[in-house]
Order: structure tokens, then sequence, then C-alpha cells
């Protein structure tokens, strides 16, 4: 996606737009059955269509507003043009369907009778706002992906230890009526024809939850079923399930399952037990590319992990390290914008580093991002430093890896930067199968060995926390 000039949002309106004024002269191909969809989203948009043409034409390539002029002949407008963007226009009216249900609460109009908590209704109220405006958070990122398949008729299962909440309050799929403890899920309502929504909050259990989720995973293909741990650390509670059947089933009986595993990861000084959900061990076990592991660093790249997860051809387990203090950091938000284009990337590099002024390449995965990218604008000659960073841990991305490498002319040093000690988290998994197929010698930069994924204390972390940006940046 050219997201530089805007086009696939701005062709989208301007289509969408125009599609509504030339209904007559030019009707949509029999085949095509988007455009209820289409015309309701449109509802949603500026109606200024001279606006709209004037806007393209000060932000989109030549060839859109050339379009404009010609006022889209039916051979291109009834073949080509809607194959482009049916799909788009789909999603679209998706997002804005899941909003308006949201709004409904900043409008009072929950079902009749409904009293939302005082200090659930802000939040609710901006995530109606945000879905249209932005910026987006994880929480809302995750509803929007979750409603939009939903809408597209997938089945969607998630249970877990404090689920419907979400451990750190930030889904809110079950909202409770302070008054008479009644249940109301938005996500229940979007259509009349959508698939159904299950949302549970499972007994304190992580062997018999998940072990339950895999084997219904395993029955209903269709159905985007998720697993969370309350913190990801618990998940080894669960470790005979992983072992014996989500990382090796599809290898020992070629048993398709394409259950998700929501492990909440993030060193914020939290303790040894509220740290790591292990990302060693995960990737110990990977290969045959039985299964996929997965770290995303904002909502868009989350939203779109999960819709190319249930709506692609492979059908695998699917291990996603979510994230803690990250699910409403600034700097992580996403735009509305990044969730109409677009794909999931399994790597991502820095679109913002001048290839020519960069002699070190900083490699990162989840969390860690945002405090690299913070800190690199606090110090001196920032510019040396260009921060990428892999939201697929595996299959592993080599050959992105190594054209982003290929960038720097003037590339003196690659460094892996991790939050986890040197035996923990994605860097030993590298070292072993990844860093020998790369054209430069990738330096660690990470905790020091340890037996315990992280310290006792906030004051320790800190001081860590300090010493890992140093030397990230020495």
């Amino acid at each position: 996606a050219d997201r530089m000039h805007f086009s696939q949002w701005l062709q989208w309106v301007f289509i969408g737009r125009f599609r509504a004024l030339l209904a007559e002269e030019h009707p949509l191909p029999a085949q095509c059955d988007v455009a209820p969809m289409a015309e309701e989203a449109l509802k949603e948009l500026p109606q200024d269509t001279d606006a709209l043409v004037a806007l393209l034409a000060s932000a989109c390539d030549t060839s859109l507003v050339l379009l404009a002029h010609s006022r889209f002949t039916t051979g291109w407008y009834g073949a080509r043009l809607m194959a482009v963007t049916a799909a788009l226009v789909v999603l679209m009216s998706m997002l804005l369907a899941v909003a308006r249900l949201h709004r409904q609460v900043r409008d009072w109009t929950p079902p009749e009778g409904f009293t939302v908590h005082p200090k659930v209704m802000p939040q609710l109220q901006r995530r109606a706002t945000s879905i249209t405006e932005g910026p987006i958070d994880w929480g809302t990122g995750e509803i929007l992906a979750f409603g939009s398949l939903l809408m597209e008729g997938r089945p969607v299962r998630l249970a877990g230890q404090d689920s419907r909440r979400g451990t750190f309050v930030s889904r809110f799929a079950t909202i409770i009526d302070r008054k008479n403890a009644d249940e109301w899920t938005p996500l229940s309502s979007l259509t009349e024809d959508q698939a159904k929504f299950y949302v549970y909050d499972s007994l304190l259990s992580e062997y018999a939850a998940l072990g339950f989720e895999y084997g219904y995973s395993v029955a209903r293909p269709e159905a985007l079923v998720l697993w969370e741990a309350q913190f990801g650390d618990f998940v080894n509670g669960a470790q005979t399930v992983i072992d014996e059947f989500i990382t090796s089933g599809k290898t020992k009986w070629r048993q398709d399952s394409g259950v998700v595993l929501l492990l909440p990861h993030g060193y914020e000084g939290q303790g040894p037990d509220h740290s790591s959900a292990r990302i060693e061990r995960f990737l110990q076990m990977a290969a045959d590319e039985a299964f996929v592991v997965a770290q995303p660093s904002t909502p868009a790249s989350y939203f779109h992990l999960l819709r190319h997860h249930s709506l692609g051809e492979e059908h695998r387990p699917l291990i996603v390290f979510t994230p803690k203090s990250m699910l409403k950091r600034k700097e992580a938000a996403s735009t509305p914008e990044e969730f109409t284009s677009g794909s999931f990337r399994p790597f991502i590099g820095d679109g913002d580093a001048d290839p020519q002024k960069v002699d070190t390449l900083l490699l990162c995965s989840g969390r860690v991002t945002w405090d690299l990218m913070v800190d690199r604008a606090k110090r001196e000659n920032p510019e040396r430093f260009a921060i990428a960073r892999i939201e697929q841990l595996y299959p592993r991305p080599l050959d992105d890896i190594k054209a982003e490498i290929a960038r720097y002319p003037h590339l003196k040093e690659v460094r892996w930067v991790q939050d986890e000690p040197r035996n923990n988290g994605p860097w030993p998994h590298y070292a072993l199968n990844a860093w020998s197929e790369v054209d430069a010698t990738v330096v660690p930069v990470t905790r020091a060995e340890s037996s315990s994924p992280s310290v006792g204390t906030v004051k320790r972390h800190q001081a860590e926390q300090k010493d890992l940006l140093d030397q990230a940046f020495a």
C-alpha cells in the first residue's frame, strides 16, 4: 500500500462516491454483491464530490485523476476497478458497522435499561470515535478484526481467564450492567446475517481450557478460535497440550488446527512471573512451518495478522505474543488508513531512515521497538541508526531481513536488541538458524544470561533497561 500518497484510502472514498453518482449510467456487474454494504458505508463519508476530486488532484497519482475526468468508462469500471476495490469497500463498511455499534453507547442507546459503568463509558466513546478518526489502540484494533470476520461469516470464539474484559482492561468484548449484572456483547449484534461471536471467562486452568480450545479448533476449521493466557507466563500450565498437540500435531498425525494463543509478554518491571511468555520455548520447537510465531508491534499489524490467519489458505496454529503497557502506548497506535489498506507484513523496515546516513541497523521485535524509537530521538546523531522489526518470528522472514540490510551502503554493524536475557527470547533461535544466512555479523544487545526470566525489583529492572538502550545506541 502506498500510504505516502494516501492512495488506497482516497481511491475508496472517490470510487465509492462516483459509484453512487453514476449508478444508473454504469451499473455494477451482476456478479458483484458488495453494493448494499458499500452504499451503507458511503453514508458515513463526506458528500462534497468536488472536494474529493480536488483532494485527489493534490494528493494522488495522475492516473486516478484522469479516471475521474473520464467518468469511469463501463469497461474499466465494471471489470478491473471493482475487482481491485470491492474487498476494500466491504472491509471499510464493516469497520464502520463496528463503529456505529460502539457509537450507540456514546449516543446513549445501549439495550433498554442497560447501565454502563461510568468508568467504562468514556473508553467505549473513545473507541467509537477512534475507528473513524484515529488513533486506534490495540483493543480497538482487535475488536475491528473480530467484527470484520464475523460479518464475513467467520465464527469467532475467544476464551481465557478474564478475557471478556481483558486482563489489562482493554477489550470490553462483553459489558456488564453495573446495577443488575446483565451482560451486553456488542459484536453479537452487528448484522442480522453475521456469524456467531463466543467469548468466555474460563476456569483457572490453562491445561483444561487450552486443551478444549485446541479440540474445538480441529472440529471447526472455519472458526477463528483463540485462547488467551492471563499473563503469558502462565502458559506453562498447559505445556503438555503445547508439546503434544499444538506444535507437533500436524507433523505426527497430519491433524490440522488453527487455534490461536494470545500470550501477554513484556518486560516492564513486574517480576519473573509476570514478564515472559517464553518466546524461546516456542521457537525451539519451530520447524516444518508447522505453526506461526508472531509479535506484532502495532494494532494494525495485529488486525491484519488475525485476518490473514483466519482467511488465508494455511490452517495451522498461531502463537501471538501480545502487549501489556503497549496496549495504550501512543507511539504504537495506528491510523484508520492502516486498517483499510495493506496486509500483514512479517517484517517492517525503517521507512524514515536515510539509507545514506545509517551506519548501524537495530533489529528487534515487539514492545522494545517503541523504547528504541523514543530513545533514538533523544540521542545525538539519531540519523546514524535505523530500526527495523520482525513481526513474524517464525517462519523466519529472512529475505526481508536481507533486503533491509542491503538498503544501507555505509552499514558498519547490525545489532539484535531484545528485552529478554541472552538465553531467552528470540536471540538463541536466530543465532542458530538465521544470522548465518545474512550478509552481516549480528551483535546481540540483551540482558545477561539468567535462570530466571527477569529480576524481581523495579529499580533493578529500570537500571537494566537503561543499560540495554545505552548499548543499543553506543
